[in-house]
């Protein structure tokens, strides 16, 4: 389980708090999405998670474990974060995800390494890419390089930072269904950010509405109302529950 209690951060060149008390917990096998405006405390708040950022105030447990008492390595090998933009350099397919394994060797990797990665391309269906240069696939594909060179490190929980922002509409219905397998298979805690309101709904299970770095509401899909997201987003929409999907009309913004 993923838990955040009460936690503070602030750059050292301002003087408030992006992030101020965020609480939130996440299951091992459930998806949570954090909705919020752009500069909500997003990006922020996965930083603090991840350990980039050391928060000023606040707690962030993995299983029990405060992720503050664990070294880089550590971290890396218990939680995996995929960023908006992901770049791999000059390297193939193959040395990308391999570089996944890196909290778990020094200098040279070893055949449990390599072992590893030829499993993880291969569920991946990234096999025949494997000699390719990563930076040169498409999008799509190029998604697909870094959710297996996050998940080649067996990691329990794992953090997306809008990843559908650069994918045409058919690999966002891969992306959604990837995640939803990989949740059940692996048994993991995955938490993303997404300003798709209907791909949030259809894709998360728990969910986490955030503004002025302040959680304000979390719980399940109850939460997708027409208040909640006036308040959050600061527009008026009405929203209509059609089975997994929700149907918004309206959005406009206040005079």
């Amino acid at each position: 389980m993923l838990e955040v209690k009460d936690v503070y951060f602030r750059y050292p060149a301002t003087k408030h708090n992006v992030l101020q008390g965020v609480s939130m917990s996440l299951n091992k096998g459930e998806i949570g999405i954090l909705l919020g405006t752009n500069g909500a405390g997003k990006s922020t708040l996965f930083q603090t998670i991840t350990g980039i950022r050391k928060p000023n105030a606040g707690t962030v447990l993995l299983d029990g474990t405060d992720v503050s008492s664990l070294s880089s390595s550590e971290r890396a090998q218990r939680i995996s974060y995929v960023p908006q933009t992901v770049t791999f350099g000059e390297l193939t397919v193959k040395e990308a995800v391999l570089t996944g394994r890196l909290p778990y060797f020094h200098s040279h990797p070893s055949r449990e390494d390599e072992e590893a990665t030829e499993t993880i391309l291969a569920e991946m269906n990234l096999s025949d890419f494997g000699e390719q240069w990563a930076e040169r696939l498409s999008g799509g594909q190029k998604q697909k390089v870094a959710i297996a060179r996050a998940l080649v490190g067996n990691p329990q929980c794992m953090i997306f930072d809008e990843p559908t922002r650069n994918l045409d509409l058919a690999n966002q219905r891969w992306f959604i269904r990837e995640l939803k397998r990989l949740t059940e298979k692996r048994n993991l805690s995955i938490l993303c950010s997404l300003h798709d309101i209907r791909e949030a709904y259809e894709l998360g299970d728990r969910f986490y509405f955030m503004k002025d770095g302040i959680i304000r509401y979390s719980g399940g899909k109850e939460l997708f109302t027409d208040e909640i997201i006036e308040e959050i987003y600061g527009i008026r929409v009405h929203i209509t529950h059609i089975n997994n999907q929700i149907m918004i009309t309206g959005g406009n913004e206040h005079e």
